[in-house]
């Protein structure tokens, strides 16, 4: 019973502490470095964690809590909030929307509305979506404090076509071009054949959560019609954002 109590405790600080070692979790939870080491594997293998990828090793929640809090009633459940602003969304452009969570190094697709036209994006729920190659990665980055995006630029910046910025000084503009006008693009740099815009969803202390896309054929995305979504989509964000803080003062009392 213990060690279900302990891998359970361990699990919230993670959530609350992450990106988190295992020497900084052993001292906030009080026990052994050894005995944290197991309990981090054996949520690793349940599917509860994943490492980031630096070193030293450091630890994050995966989108498995989420999955998992949709079968709960949670007033302040992200996906409840954003589902009816989504729904307005579609309607008002007849496109694909997307609502994509951070998970440690990318942000992963969780909830989809589809188009009514028969050329559309079909991306699986559970899709890891490159932080620098996709609209909703970049919106992330963008709304992050400054020193979060150059730690991911220090790790590089993977080409996947030939549109993809791989070069930081270029990333950097146009993720202050992101925060100047409130929405990021992509234009086939993860895939050509899908572009997107999107926008950040800010939560508790002012960080962002998740990100808001309008996902268009790039035959589709026009000059014209870009901006158009931007404006819609950065609209969204900013209504999710602030049903989100909303909700969180209520379940507070604030």
């Amino acid at each position: 019973m213990q060690n279900v109590l302990n891998a359970l405790r361990a699990l919230e600080e993670v959530a609350v502490r992450q990106p988190i070692g295992v020497a900084d979790l052993a001292r906030a939870m009080q026990l052994p470095k050894s005995s944290v080491q197991r309990t981090l594997v054996t949520l690793r293998e349940a599917g509860w964690i994943r490492p980031t990828g630096s070193v030293p090793t450091r630890w994050v929640v995966t989108t498995k809590a989420l999955h998992v809090g949709r079968h709960a009633t949670d007033e302040l459940g992200l996906r409840d909030i954003a589902l009816p602003v989504m729904e307005e969304l579609r309607r008002r452009t007849d496109e694909t929307i997307h609502l994509a969570v951070r998970e440690g190094g990318n942000v992963v697709l969780v909830e989809r509305l589809e188009t009514s036209q028969p050329v559309r994006i079909i991306l699986p729920l559970g899709q890891n979506l490159i932080m620098h190659a996709s609209a909703n990665g970049k919106a992330v980055l963008a709304a992050d404090p400054p020193e979060a995006a150059e730690r991911y630029m220090a790790h590089g910046l993977r080409d996947f076509t030939d549109t993809t910025i791989t070069d930081p000084v270029r990333l950097r503009a146009e993720l202050a071009v992101t925060r100047e006008r409130g929405w990021a693009t992509n234009s086939g740099e993860w895939r050509p054949d899908v572009s997107a815009v999107a926008a950040a969803v800010i939560g508790e202390g002012g960080l962002p959560v998740a990100s808001i896309s309008v996902n268009v054929p790039t035959s589709r995305m026009s000059d014209e019609a870009g901006p158009v979504y931007g404006a819609l989509v950065s609209e969204a964000a900013k209504r999710i954002s602030t049903a989100l803080g909303r909700a969180h003062e209520e379940s507070t009392g604030r």
